[in-house]
């Protein structure tokens, strides 16, 4: 294990503004976890000085709410930064999420308190 993790999760909801008119909010829910791997790699591309990804996984525990919205998880906010989402494994009761660039940010309108048991890390 590369480390822990304690940060906000981005999920992108389908709200209605108005009768039928829908559109994505972004809410964030805190999780603890572990980061798994550690590593970067130069992006793709023809230019002398490339610059690098992060090709980092976390590994949290999966709440009911994670568990019904994998598909909605959009960034990881780890060292002051939001992280795009590239892929997601599910190890139940554990989600795995790989991260790459970083997440064009859309403002988030909720936080969720820190789970119950959060000791602080």
């Amino acid at each position: 294990m590369a480390g822990k993790f304690y940060g906000a999760i981005g999920f992108a909801l389908q709200v209605e503004t108005a009768p039928d008119v829908y559109r994505e909010q972004i809410t964030e829910r805190m999780y603890i976890g572990d980061v798994v791997r550690n590593s970067y790699k130069p992006k793709d591309g023809d230019q002398i000085n490339q610059a690098l990804t992060l090709e980092h996984k976390f590994s949290i525990m999966a709440d009911k709410f994670c568990s019904e919205n994998l598909g909605r998880m959009r960034y990881v906010e780890w060292n002051k930064q939001k992280w795009q989402i590239k892929s997601i494994e599910e190890a139940r009761p554990r989600v795995i999420l790989n991260i790459g660039g970083i997440y064009n940010e859309q403002q988030a309108t909720g936080v969720q308190p820190d789970p119950p048991g959060y000791n602080g890390y």
